[in-house]
């Protein structure tokens, strides 16, 4: 079952970046409100079924969920503004870091990672490179751009590290609505910071940052939260990377676009390195620490 949702999510994350594309719209109002939508389409369960679980979280808890949710807010902020400075590829290639973060992270939290997993991690990584190609160019735009892609994937590695630590105690609809309502309120203010419009669109705009909502938050994010109660976050973490094929097979599938050989050989490298990750530090968690939905 966990692979099927793994599926799932997978599919709908790869979705994001062709939906996003093609709307009309600022990124980061986009990202406003793909968190915004789902948190308002959460409420109702979140805050009659979960009311409890969620309002009686001590105050370390509440700062595990803030960290968590400013964590995947300036992960947005990071890769929206790296796109803008240096090319699609190496923002793609440098963002994919994130499971390197999550290694050296644990590593430093005293959990040293088996050097298969390593090895598995930078097998992953290289197929990620393999498909996005590596395109750093020398200037100070462009590194600036390079540099907000790396902390891009930073602030990803932690908002799964924390989150995983957040499911521990809540579960998947608590902590979902708690750390998407704290993504959009901080979004929010980014975007009437940076003068960036939350409205004003064509009625397909909208319609597209619905299907966002619904494919990349509620099938995509929301779906890794779960996971992550059940799986590592550096299994997670490597099994977002297939976001990157992901997409490239869906536009040749809907686009007719022609893929090249590299797209298929860094596919294989990252299922090879998810597979050695997964054999070596194993997915599932001892079952005290799951919480039901």
């Amino acid at each position: 079952m966990n692979l099927v949702l793994a599926a799932i999510a997978v599919i709908g994350v790869s979705l994001s970046g062709p939906l996003m594309a093609a709307t009309a719209a600022p990124v980061l109002a986009i990202a406003f409100w793909r968190n915004a939508m789902a948190t308002g389409l959460l409420a109702p369960f979140a805050l009659t079924r979960h009311r409890a679980a969620i309002t009686g979280q001590n105050r370390h808890g509440w700062l595990l969920a803030f960290v968590a949710g400013a964590a995947l807010a300036a992960h947005f902020a990071c890769w929206v503004a790296s796109l803008k400075l240096t090319s699609v590829a190496a923002a793609t290639a440098l963002v994919s870091m994130q499971v390197l973060f999550v290694i050296a992270i644990d590593a430093l939290r005293g959990h040293r990672a088996a050097p298969a997993v390593v090895g598995g991690a930078l097998l992953a990584v290289l197929g990620v490179v393999a498909i996005s190609g590596v395109d750093l160019s020398i200037s100070r735009e462009a590194i600036l751009g390079d540099a907000l892609a790396l902390a891009g994937g930073l602030f990803a590695a932690v908002y799964v590290i924390v989150g995983s630590r957040v499911r521990e105690t809540l579960s998947t609809t608590a902590y979902t609505f708690t750390c998407y309502g704290i993504c959009s309120a901080i979004l929010l203010v980014a975007c009437l910071a940076a003068g960036v419009p939350l409205g004003g669109w064509s009625a397909r705009a909208w319609m597209l940052i619905v299907a966002v909502m619904v494919c990349a938050q509620l099938l995509g994010h929301s779906v890794i939260n779960h996971l992550l109660a059940v799986m590592s976050p550096v299994v997670v973490s490597l099994m977002l990377l297939l976001e990157v094929p992901g997409a490239a097979l869906l536009a040749a599938a809907f686009l007719g676009e022609a893929l090249p050989w590299a797209t298929y050989a860094g596919i294989v490298l990252i299922l090879a390195g998810l597979a050695v990750v997964t054999a070596a530090n194993g997915r599932a968690r001892p079952a005290e620490t799951l919480v039901a939905d």
